[in-house]
């Protein structure tokens, strides 16, 4: 069982990912990680005097919340520190605030069975009420849709004989194995995290977003094994890798292929981001988006453990990010900042993914991903290199990643965009100069 879901366990290190706070712990780091971030790791290390001087700064960041609603007293309540309960109870903590699975801090403490933790919630007026009770009680993982026949998979038809290992992460890995003959992708969650209600949560909301999915430029879904350990989610296997690895090896590539790998990312987002039933992915970046074949020829959308599903009632909702989600380099200027957020962020991350696949290399590569985002949240932006970045595309580019959210354009707006700009360059008959 993890101690706190304050998403300290990164599914990634290596482009500087966050999913809901940085990892810093000292007064020291404070200019690095987001104050939200700050307030709720330190009330983690139980360090009163840390969080007492936050509050006296701010005393609003009391009631901070990360991307799953937690507030410091959630994280309080959970671990039993009583002195940091009290602190923070004395400067206006809301003793009943609910997390997204609804859950009370006094509901966490009582399935921690933080006895005096218990006591003094309810000696300050704490209820104990949750939608699906304490999510530090470990619980069977319930069945996303009820058709759970169509696509439950039972572990035996796994062949992991000749697995080979694609992808690591802090909850499990991502192994290639045969199913049913067939060569697929396994996300295989770890079996010591099997029965942490926090993780089992996150696989299984995963599991949900995949099912309802779609889309021929979307990695497709088969099936999951959620009723024996470990838990499993299994997708189509793509033998091409991912855009990090294969523009790691290729360098920049001619503007004719972008267009093409451009479309195939923005077709896949436009599908999500279909309105009402938004998903806004949150993470995208080289790393989940992969080659089809070993050719290269087509490009699908993948991981969705970070996506966030939103049903949208006008078309101008925006909605509140308290956490830093996602990979610092093409992270949007808003989220590294806490500031509402709505789909746009997608947009800016492609702006930065495209500028990868014209440019050859990452967005400001000789700044650590989380210093790239900070540079790029006050107002900076990667420079042009490359001969081979055509007017139109710089354009679009720089309409996407605008800090003006307003000026992003919708990927619907995108793919016009990049259709006509694919007939430009096939009609141009100097266009061969660009390619590789």
């Amino acid at each position: 069982m993890r101690s706190t879901n304050i998403h300290l366990s990164e599914k990634s290190t290596s482009e500087g990912e966050t999913s809901g706070d940085s990892s810093s712990g000292s007064k020291r780091d404070k200019g690095r990680v987001g104050w939200t971030s700050l307030i709720l790791w330190n009330t983690h290390q139980n360090d009163v005097s840390a969080v007492r001087k936050l509050l006296e700064e701010d005393w609003q960041l009391v009631n901070a919340r990360d991307y799953d609603s937690r507030t410091p007293l959630h994280v309080a309540a959970l671990q039993g520190w009583i002195d940091m309960a009290r602190c923070l109870i004395e400067h206006g903590a809301d003793v009943n605030a609910q997390d997204r699975w609804k859950n009370t801090p006094l509901a966490d403490a009582e399935g921690a069975k933080k006895y005096l933790m218990i006591e003094l919630l309810k000696s300050y007026g704490g209820l104990s009420y949750g939608q699906n009770g304490s999510h530090s009680d470990p619980k069977p993982v319930l069945p996303p849709l009820p058709n759970k026949c169509d696509w439950e998979i039972d572990p035996a038809e796994l062949d992991f004989s000749t697995s080979t290992i694609i992808g690591k992460g802090s909850f499990g890995e991502i192994v290639r194995a045969n199913w049913r003959g067939t060569p697929v992708a396994v996300k295989r969650i770890l079996p010591s995290l099997s029965e942490d209600k926090l993780v089992t949560q996150d696989f299984r909301h995963e599991v949900s977003l995949l099912l309802k999915l779609r889309h021929p430029n979307i990695v497709q879904f088969l099936g999951a094994v959620t009723e024996r350990k470990p838990l499993m989610l299994v997708t189509e296997f793509l033998r091409g890798g991912d855009l990090h690895q294969y523009l790691k090896e290729k360098g920049a590539i001619s503007p004719a292929k972008a267009i093409t790998y451009a479309l195939d990312i923005a077709r896949g987002m436009a599908y999500l981001h279909k309105e009402p039933n938004v998903i806004i992915h949150r993470d995208l970046k080289p790393r989940n988006i992969l080659l089809v074949n070993s050719t290269a020829d087509h490009l699908k959308v993948g991981d969705f453990g970070l996506s966030k599903p939103i049903n949208v009632k006008h078309a101008n909702d925006i909605y509140k990010l308290t956490g830093e989600t996602g990979s610092y380099r093409y992270m949007a200027p808003e989220v590294f900042k806490h500031r509402k957020y709505d789909k746009k962020v997608d947009v800016f991350s492609f702006a930065m993914i495209l500028y990868e696949i014209l440019e050859g290399e990452p967005p400001l590569p000789q700044l650590e991903p989380y210093e790239a985002a900070k540079y790029v949240a006050d107002g900076h932006r990667p420079m042009f290199r490359s001969k081979g970045c055509i007017p139109e595309l710089k354009e679009l580019i720089e309409h996407c990643w605008s800090a003006d959210v307003v000026k992003r354009p919708s990927f619907l707006d995108i793919l016009k965009r990049l259709e006509r700009t694919k007939e430009s360059i096939s009609s141009d008959h100097h266009w061969h100069l660009f390619s590789t």
